[in-house]
């Protein structure tokens, strides 16, 4: 018995001695778990606006219900319809950081997740199903130049800027000190970048991008990250680019801001500026865009409310209409930021929720109800030939489609005034396009302060 106890140890010993020499000699390969991309949920939407014909409508997502989350905004997208709005930006979904926070939500903790104030992914599809319902294209806020300092992402120092002593920082010539730069020299975080935008268009059948900040990131990455989005079958995306640089359309984007415009705008009601210098600002934007490029015209957004809504910074309503007639008729692509259409006064912290009251100015939501329906019905006003009219107080312009011709005359000061008709408009019968009542051109328009037509 004792012998055949010591010859088990000693067959263990020498098993144990030869696989030690084993893993010695020959080295221990842990292959990477190969990445794939999520199953492709719902059917992806086949009545995507061109990029022409988009009326854009931006979401606060905490502010626009009581509830403060997505299916909030389902229940709201009938009377976002009757806006007449076929494409809603959400602003992002993605759980908020919480180290060195200060609650906005483009300080991103998780590009893979639902914010749980938010809902849950299951909300948000059943929000972009609901949209598509009713022929409502989705596209969400995408951050991606940099994220919060709390991110899953943050382990992968390399995948950040850093300073001199290999301190990652925040984005450079700014005071966002509540995100962490990302680094897009770094190949394998430009790869996780495009994989979390195919992640959503794959698992919520959302429609394209608004993308925050895409001055900061450069040309290459956008010219690779949409050359993959563009050869996913099946999809027709909406590229929204914040930014003015005129190589986002060579990257692929159909969009982006018109600042300057929004600049002039306000100089020219706030300053009294003379009002040709729309014109001259909207010739310098479509310089070097190329023919199928658009700018996103804009009286406010989450930004400008932030400080000021259109109320406050065009002299009051009558002003903040006058504003949006010229914005939305001129030439670009329209957008409305959620509580614009009701006139709301006072600014809208987007990093807090405080509902919208939807009770208020009746008359402003009817002002944009009628006009965003014309606007819709009108092929002139969408992408008509732009005839424009010199005069320092009043913009006056005409757009022109086939038969189709549309008047628009805005009085950008805050006082009446007579506008001496171009001659080539006098004695011309026009219909007013927002209460059907006609009238003939003599010499000359009256106009009481602020006040517009808008005439077919």
């Amino acid at each position: 018995m004792k012998i055949r106890v010591l010859i088990i140890c000693l067959l263990a010993i020498i098993y144990a001695t030869s696989c030690t020499k084993n893993s010695q000699d020959v080295p221990v390969v842990i292959k990477p778990t190969p990445y794939s991309d999520p199953t492709q949920y719902g059917t992806p939407f086949a009545n995507v606006p061109k990029t022409e014909d988009i009326v854009m409508y931006e979401i606060n997502i905490g502010a626009f219900s009581q509830s403060g989350n997505l299916a909030g905004i389902t229940a709201g997208l009938d009377n976002i319809k009757a806006l007449g709005i076929n494409t809603i930006w959400l602003m992002p979904i993605y759980p908020v950081g919480v180290l060195k926070s200060f609650g906005s939500p483009y300080c991103v903790q998780n590009y893979n997740a639902v914010n749980p104030n938010f809902g849950t992914l299951i909300d948000l599809r059943n929000l972009v199903d609901a949209a598509h319902s009713r022929n409502i294209a989705v596209i969400l806020d995408w951050v991606g130049n940099h994220t919060s300092w709390d991110n899953v992402w943050i382990t992968n120092k390399s995948w950040y800027t850093q300073d001199a002593n290999g301190n990652i920082i925040s984005p450079a010539g700014t005071n966002w000190t509540d995100v962490a730069d990302l680094n897009y020299n770094n190949s394998d975080m430009r790869i996780a970048m495009i994989r979390a935008m195919k992640f959503w268009t794959l698992t919520a059948n959302i429609d394209g991008f608004r993308c925050d900040a895409a001055d900061y990131i450069p040309f290459d990455f956008w010219a690779q990250a949409i050359d993959t989005l563009k050869n996913m079958s099946g999809r027709n995306f909406i590229l929204l680019a914040e930014g003015a640089r005129d190589d986002h359309f060579t990257a692929g984007f159909q969009m982006n801001y018109a600042w300057n415009f929004l600049s002039s705008l306000k100089n020219v009601f706030t300053n009294n500026t003379p009002a040709t210098n729309l014109f001259t600002t909207n010739l310098s934007e479509y310089a070097n865009i190329g023919i199928y490029g658009k700018k996103l015209r804009f009286t406010t957004n989450h930004d400008e409310s932030n400080t000021a809504t259109p109320i406050a910074v065009f002299n009051g309503k009558d002003g903040a209409m006058a504003a949006s007639v010229i914005t939305i008729c001129l030439q670009g692509v329209p957008l409305i930021y959620c509580g614009q259409e009701v006139g709301v006064s006072s600014s809208l912290t987007y990093s807090t929720q405080r509902p919208i009251d939807w009770t208020i100015n009746s008359d402003i939501l009817n002002f944009y109800q009628s006009l965003l329906s014309f606007y819709n019905s009108s092929n002139a006003l969408r992408k008509g030939v732009l005839q424009t009219f010199g005069n320092i107080d009043v913009v006056a312009f005409t757009k022109n489609y086939l038969t189709e011709n549309v008047l628009i005359v805005v009085n950008t000061r805050n006082k009446s005034l007579n506008y001496n008709l171009p001659s080539n408009l006098i004695g011309t019968s026009w219909t007013n396009a927002l209460d059907n009542t006609n009238t003939t051109l003599g010499n000359y328009i009256y106009l009481q302060a602020y006040q517009y037509y808008i005439l077919k």
